[in-house]
């Protein structure tokens, strides 16, 4: 049976007030399905833009990809979410990720399944009013709690942000979708079905009961060549992270070192210069629009349920909002 792939937008939050209730009028007269927000460490919050953006808009689904559990407790994420569904009249979705660089702030990431497993009970939990507790190793819930204020009339749809086997395998379990952050490669959207499959067995869920999300670093311009040249140092600020995750690919020898040798450095369009063409078309959508298109319609093809063109979308954010809405969207076949 067909299905209708939707097209969305990942946007970084590093705006001012007002610029994201413009990109998603924007973003909906286009004809975008879905506005997701960044929960990148040291940005600011995503609850911040989505309430801005669920106020301007009436149609598109709104959610964190991803709110992050080892940083902000699933209490907190749960009264997020109902503010979010509140506030969008029933257009949020939930979105949990164990998230990177959490080092940074002195953060360790143990136990990333179980986090995101009993994070997933808590946040269900609180919103659908349940009273029975939850009792877990890292999150709890003492029976009988609950929030004081109304609650959501239905529960927002889950997404799992990972890469990995186990993360995968229980998110064919209990999520709704599952994204793959940071690529473009078709060759993984295969890869997930396979590690989804031992908890949607598990489940007794049926083979395509969990969407495969794909997104990346957008670029699009009429000038093809400059667009890449940005993609290259976007990229270049997270090729060693994703990179080594992605087991379908070999790349160069040494180049993620040296690419990250030139970011640490602060020197991004040196470290960028060294990411070769067949590498950047792996993990950012980049160059004219009909480039663009043609690596999204191989993703929609290859069984995407969504395909996200993250920020900065285009030379400025709303040049590269436009030029996807007008060029780039109306060549797809979003049908598979």
């Amino acid at each position: 049976m067909s299905r209708r792939a939707e097209i969305g937008l990942g946007l970084q939050a590093d705006k001012r007030d007002g610029d994201y209730a413009a990109l998603a009028v924007a973003a909906e007269e286009h004809g975008f399905d879905v506005l997701s927000v960044y929960g990148d460490l040291l940005f600011q919050p995503p609850i911040y833009p989505l309430l801005e953006m669920a106020r301007a808009t009436s149609r598109v689904r709104l959610g964190a990809a991803c709110w992050n559990p080892y940083t902000l407790h699933p209490y907190e994420i749960a009264g997020q979410v109902a503010a979010l569904q509140q506030a969008s009249r029933g257009r949020a979705y939930l979105g949990l990720a164990r998230g990177a660089w959490l080092s940074a702030i002195g953060l360790n990431q143990d136990r990333p399944v179980t986090h995101l497993r009993e994070a997933v009970q808590v946040v269900r939990a609180l919103l659908s009013g349940e009273v029975d507790g939850v009792v877990g190793s890292v999150f709890s819930l003492a029976a009988g709690t609950r929030l004081r204020y109304p609650l959501p009339t239905v529960l927002p749809p889950l997404l799992i942000g990972t890469w990995g086997p186990a993360t995968a395998a229980m998110a064919g379990e209990i999520a709704d979708e599952v994204k793959i952050g940071g690529t473009v490669n078709p060759a993984m959207i295969g890869v997930m079905r396979q590690r989804l499959a031992p908890g949607l067995a598990a489940a007794g869920r049926d083979t395509d009961a969990v969407g495969i999300v794909v997104g990346a670093v957008t670029v699009v311009d009429e000038d093809g060549k400059t667009a890449r040249a940005k993609a290259r140092n976007e990229v270049a600020m997270y090729l060693a992270v994703v990179g080594p995750l992605d087991s379908t690919l070999e790349l160069p020898p040494d180049l993620l070192a040296k690419v990250s040798e030139y970011v640490d450095a602060g020197e991004h369009e040196r470290a960028g210069k060294l990411i070769p063409d067949d590498v950047l078309d792996m993990f950012a959508f980049s160059g004219r629009p009909d480039q663009v298109a043609e690596q999204a319609q191989k993703l929609i093809d290859a069984g995407a349920s969504r395909v996200e063109f993250g920020t900065p979308h285009g030379l400025t954010d709303r040049g590269g909002i436009d030029l996807l809405g007008h060029a780039v969207l109306p060549a797809l076949d979003l049908r598979s």
